[in-house]
């Protein structure tokens, strides 16, 4: 903790009584921490941090925004009403939106001529076995 409270590391060179100890000073800098798993740091170092924010899922719209801007920098042909089933099975997760987007467009591909409709969509979400509140048969099996 001493690089984030003191700005500085104090680092140990040689073994036993010749030992010593260098303290290496440390320009000022801020530090930003992110993680999913807050509850796996330690009580301590989540303390250390000055602000504490949580951010929210995302908004179907944003999502909508997300993937349609996805589909363009992967040449999927993706109608407005595709983009909106796929976001609406998304969780609010923009990394769940792209991997649906990929897998939808796998099957567009083969039975559609490469275009996402919501119909396209919701016929290969339900081969993926995505429900409508886009859990997953593993989502289903750990409820």
């Amino acid at each position: 903790y001493p690089a984030m409270e003191d700005f500085a590391l104090d680092i140990i060179i040689g073994k036993g009584a010749s030992a010593r100890s260098v303290r290496i000073d440390l320009p000022h800098f801020t530090l930003v921490g992110a993680t999913t798993r807050a509850g796996a740091l330690s009580a301590p170092l989540r303390d250390r941090f000055g602000i504490i924010n949580r951010l929210d899922f995302y908004s179907k719209e944003d999502l909508e925004q997300i993937l349609t801007r996805a589909a363009k920098i992967l040449n999927i042909s993706i109608m407005p009403t595709g983009a909106e089933e796929l976001a609406h099975r998304a969780r609010g997760t923009p990394r769940i939106a792209n991997r649906l987007l990929k897998r939808v467009r796998d099957y567009a591909q083969v039975k559609a001529e490469g275009i996402i409709t919501s119909e396209v969509a919701a016929e290969a979400l339900a081969l993926l076995e995505v429900d409508e509140k886009g859990l997953d048969r593993v989502d289903r099996l750990m409820l």
